[in-house]
């Protein structure tokens, strides 16, 4: 909860990586409270009642889970919402004639979107998803320790730069004006 506020705040992106990765850590730890108070809330170093907030927060997350179908796979639907906003942010930058960088920047990792979805299949979602499961799986297999190829790693990379931007204009433009 206090990570992913701050992160909400400061880069979408990365605020919704974590989110699917505190939804993967429910589903690792089964539903189970206990587990998740064990595994994650112990080693918060907070006061009881800003644990007795986060326990709350990942009791809300598991009963969202639970009442939305997504026990096995998939994202709640707050974390939907997100990804939809940043489709849509992705679309409208794409189509304004004033933003050639994030239109380079696109074209440039085009090739790469199309070989992910081209081997995973995943035509059914967006570019932007796509984009954003890769990085996903890449951090999963950074994590697990496993090998990743050059091409995998450049790919990657450029995936990076145009999320990155994307979550620069979001944040722009969830600002209020100065």
């Amino acid at each position: 909860m206090i990570i992913a506020r701050q992160k909400r705040k400061e880069n979408i992106v990365e605020y919704l990586i974590y989110m699917w990765q505190v939804e993967d850590l429910i589903r690792a730890c089964h539903f189970d409270m206990d587990k998740i108070e064990e595994c994650v809330i112990s080693q918060y170093e907070q006061p009881e009642n800003i644990k007795q907030e986060i326990r709350g927060w990942f009791q809300e997350l598991i009963d969202m889970m639970r009442s939305e179908g997504v026990t096995e796979n998939g994202h709640i639907q707050i974390n939907k919402n997100v990804v939809a906003e940043l489709t849509d942010l992705h679309l409208r930058l794409l189509k304004s004639p004033r933003e050639n960088i994030y239109g380079t920047l696109y074209y440039k990792t085009l090739p790469a979107i199309a070989q992910l979805r081209s081997k995973s299949g995943g035509n059914d979602i967006s570019e932007l998803e796509t984009c954003l499961t890769a990085v996903y799986g890449y951090l999963l297999l950074k994590m697990q320790g496993k090998e990743i190829s050059s091409e995998t790693t450049e790919s990657i990379k450029q995936i990076s730069s145009l999320l990155a931007f994307l979550a620069a204009r979001f944040h722009e433009e969830e600002m209020p004006a100065q």
